[in-house]
């Protein structure tokens, strides 16, 4: 029943940020508070209904956990933390990456429409950066 709640929280917050981006509002401080609202809610939304699975299935997590854990020496979870962030880290920096290369490459190619095929490889090798964080990401897990 709790987790219905939860549901029902979550799809509120988010299409009621809908229905304010849709009626096209544009005070820039006030955008910047409904995302950091909605963003904050559906994850504390998700996380609860992920999380909030009752006493029965804590006691199977706690056995599952306990024979994993027993499985990989305890190191386990470091790895994944550690998987998570190459993946999360190389992506933020691929995104910043990727938005300071494409607005170059808009600007030069206004300009200059013969510079499309060189603008287009910087883009491509800026985006080149998340694929090798999950490259590495996924040789760490196969370690498991």
């Amino acid at each position: 029943m709790e987790q219905i709640v939860m549901l029902l929280l979550v799809l509120s917050v988010v299409v009621l940020v809908g229905i304010y981006f849709i009626r096209g509002r544009k005070n820039g401080k006030l955008l910047l508070v409904v995302n950091i609202v909605a963003f904050f809610s559906v994850i504390i939304g998700a996380s609860i209904l992920i999380l909030g699975g009752g006493a029965a299935a804590a006691g199977d997590a706690v056995q599952a956990v306990g024979q994993y854990t027993k499985a990989t020496d305890g190191n386990g979870g470091m790895l994944y933390i550690s998987a998570a962030l190459v993946t999360g880290i190389s992506g933020i920096g691929a995104g910043i990456a990727v938005a300071a290369a494409a607005s170059a490459a808009l600007g030069a190619i206004s300009e200059n429409e013969k510079v499309f095929g060189k603008a287009i490889a910087f883009v491509g090798l800026a985006e080149g950066i998340a694929i090798y964080g999950m490259v590495v990401a996924l040789m760490m897990l196969s370690k498991v």
